[in-house]
């Protein structure tokens, strides 16, 4: 039984800073977003030309595709690590929460739960829109890659 107390306690020590990691994804998915919205709007207004990679111009192909990644490496990973987050928030409240199971009290249920669903919540909102805005971004910094090795005149440089 120590061994199982032990891990039981080590588990609970993560509450807290998975917790605010899932506020620390949630935020920066909302600031994601805002600059994906100014971007947007930029695009919009000056359609073909090239507003992210334009320090990179006449580089090469992989340096331009490191680029890419290099601009696109937040999104991917918020989107890929937000939900293990939130399954994480989730599993360290179901311990006290069976333990209130087991001795009947469901109100020590509904108060170990309650945050624990939220937590999940948050999470995958944060991963939905990291991932859009992740889907999105490639494709327009794609297109910009393209347009700087095709070069001004549409031929391949």
């Amino acid at each position: 039984m120590p061994f199982e107390n032990a891990l039981f306690q080590l588990a609970q020590l993560f509450l807290w800073p998975v917790t605010l990691m899932v506020f620390g994804v949630f935020a920066y998915s909302l600031m994601c977003l805002g600059g994906f919205a100014v971007e947007a709007l930029r695009r919009r207004r000056q359609p073909g030309r090239v507003l992210v990679l334009s320090r990179w111009a006449g580089g090469s192909a992989e340096a331009l595709e490191l680029a890419v990644l290099k601009e696109l490496e937040g999104l991917r990973l918020c989107s890929r690590v937000a939900p293990m987050l939130g399954l994480v928030a989730t599993m360290i409240p179901m311990g006290p929460a069976l333990v209130a199971v087991a001795s009947g009290q469901s109100q020590g249920v509904a108060q170990s739960l309650a945050p624990a669903f939220a937590a999940v919540i948050v999470a995958l909102v944060a991963a939905s829109i990291t991932f859009v805005v992740y889907s999105v971004r490639r494709r327009w910094l794609l297109a910009e890659m393209l347009q700087l090795l095709d070069g001004p005149d549409g031929a391949n440089a």
